[in-house]
Formats: structure tokens, sequence, C-alpha cells
């Protein structure tokens, strides 16, 4: 499998640990104590890194860094929105239609050759 799919595939799955880390409690624990919040957080994000620093490690043999960064940008983008629709039930905007022609922007700018 090429490098740049493993690495895709692995931000992916690190990226849906990150996004409910970062966000999911603003759903799931707004009753609870902020710190609690936070401890749950950093639980569920020590299976993001357990991903995504092999993730970077494999991408890292034949992409730049820059490369990554930006993979990892569309990712969350591509994660993050059905994430905000299905799980926290806001409505589907069409500004994410315009951050993902900017960022389409971005990619091509740093993948070319």
């Amino acid at each position: 499998m090429p490098v740049w799919i493993q690495t895709a595939v692995l931000l992916s799955l690190s990226n849906i640990f990150m996004t409910f880390a970062w966000y999911g409690h603003l759903k799931t624990m707004n009753s609870k104590p902020w710190v609690i919040a936070a401890l749950v957080s950093w639980g569920i994000a020590l299976f993001e890194y357990l991903i995504m620093v092999p993730a970077n490690r494999i991408g890292y043999s034949e992409l730049s860094v820059g490369q990554l960064k930006i993979m990892q940008e569309v990712i969350t983008l591509a994660v993050f929105v059905p994430f905000s629709v299905l799980f926290m039930q806001q409505p589907l905007r069409l500004d994410y239609l315009w951050a993902g022609l900017c960022l389409l922007g971005a990619v091509y700018f740093i993948f070319r050759a």
C-alpha cells in the first residue's frame, strides 16, 4: 500500500479520536465540571496520539512536513463536517464548502512538483 494512503488512513482514524476529544464533551458532558471533561478528553486524546505519531512517521518517509500538515487539515475538515452535522446536530453550512475549496488550493500549492 502506498505511503500516502497508509498515512491518510491512520491520520483519519486519529482525527476521529481528536474530534471527539476536542468537541464531544460539549454535547455529552456539558453538565459535568470542566475538569472532568478535560480528563476524559485527555484520555481520548491518548488514543489519537497513539495513531497520529506512527502516521506522521510513516508519512514523513516520503512526504514533507508541510505536505503532512496540509493532509491533516484536509482530513480534519472531512471528519469534522460529518461530526458536526451528525453528532453535534449542527446545520450543514455552505461555509464548509468554501473552506474545503480553500484547502484544495493549499493542497495544490503544497503538493505541486
